[in-house]
């Protein structure tokens, strides 16, 4: 088995006392000492920082860049606005996810940026369709640093530190500027936590500075993937993994929003239009849960009595209170308001069938 990777802030993570665990291949700090519920509350109220510098970054230049982007995933890459962002999907022909992603347009190339356990497949899956088109594909991962500044005062604690103008960057667009002294930023008013925020790409070298720079007044909370993950489960984002994986199609999960079905061909369609012409047999549907119970992910699920999977993602929600979950149910029990069992250690535990997001009061733009 290969060496786990490190991040360039693998060092700065161990010194925060970081509690380093493996993740996709690196190590990860999944918390600090202040512990993930506090870690999630300051991001919702306030500035969090992430390093998500294991994420995979791929760049694809050449006059058909886009066409080859566009067909490699369910999103239209040509309908994006110079500087601007979107989430898509990355399908094999079966329609099922093989990982989702972002897509980022510049002038004169497109960026992909995929998960970090999934990089390597993903790298390959889409390099079979290269020869068609007259572009070239490359994996710049180990070449970028990414951290995520997230929270309701992200912009304010940013703009000490840049000439960019953070209020000109609208959600899902971003600029290129200088950070800190460092140039050729990307700064990226994007995040997978429901809070504003932004991604910043840089040169690995310069991730140690970066990572003080914007941590030296202390109104800026270290934080790990437990309360990422946290995070985003409020928000109902999508977990490769979890919530799709690739025994699941975007149909199902509740994606069928980021499918545009009319750009032309594309991997994975005609899987989609078979599916959608027999229509869904079951679909993904966040649920609550009343008692204080833990919904963990792989937990049984049960509709009606009967088994219906498990629990895809999982936490007691630290906003809210309470448990939070999704599971796959039957299509024609996908309404809300209806409730399915959990079974938490043995003892049958009722969910409600209720709307995403679970926390409707993120200040994304």
């Amino acid at each position: 088995m290969s060496a786990l990777k490190r991040t360039p802030l693998h060092d700065i993570h161990l010194a925060l006392g970081g509690k380093i665990v493996p993740f996709a291949g690196f190590e990860m700090p999944v918390q600090y000492p202040t512990g993930i519920t506090a870690e999630h509350n300051a991001v919702r109220n306030a500035c969090g920082l992430f390093d998500v510098s294991h994420m995979g970054e791929f760049i694809i230049t050449g006059p058909q860049a886009v066409d080859f982007v566009n067909a490699v995933t369910t999103n239209n890459v040509a309908a994006l606005g110079v500087g601007q962002v979107h989430y898509s999907g990355i399908l094999n022909e079966r329609g099922t996810f093989e990982d989702d992603c972002l897509v980022y347009r510049s002038d004169d190339h497109v960026m992909m940026v995929v998960n970090a356990s999934n990089k390597d497949k993903d790298f390959a899956h889409i390099s079979q369709q290269v020869s068609r088109f007259d572009c070239k594909l490359e994996d710049i991962s180990d070449d970028v640093a990414l951290l995520a500044l997230q929270g309701p005062k992200a912009q304010e604690i940013l703009s000490r530190h840049t000439d960019v103008d953070l209020g000109a960057i609208k959600y899902y667009w971003f600029t290129r500027g200088t950070v800190g002294g460092f140039k050729n930023v990307i700064v990226a008013r994007t995040g997978y936590t429901g809070e504003d925020g932004f991604e910043l790409y840089f040169d690995p070298q310069h991730a140690p500075a970066m990572w003080e720079l914007l941590t030296a007044k202390g109104d800026v909370t270290p934080t790990g993937l437990g309360c990422r993950d946290s995070l985003r489960l409020e928000m109902g984002m999508a977990l490769y993994g979890n919530d799709i994986d690739d025994t699941t199609t975007p149909l199902e999960a509740g994606l069928q929003w980021l499918v545009k079905m009319k750009k032309g061909e594309f991997t994975g369609r005609a899987a989609l239009e078979a599916q959608k012409a027999a229509g869904l047999s079951r679909k993904l549907v966040g649920f609550t849960i009343a008692e204080r119970a833990f919904p963990r992910h792989g937990y049984p699920v049960f509709v009606n009595g009967e088994a219906s999977g498990e629990v895809r993602s999982g936490t007691m929600s630290p906003s809210l209170g309470h448990g939070i979950g999704t599971a796959y149910v039957p299509a024609a029990h996908a309404t809300v308001g209806n409730t399915l069992e959990v079974d938490v250690r043995g003892k049958r535990v009722v969910g409600t069938i209720c709307e995403t997001p679970f926390w409707k009061h993120g200040t994304h733009k």
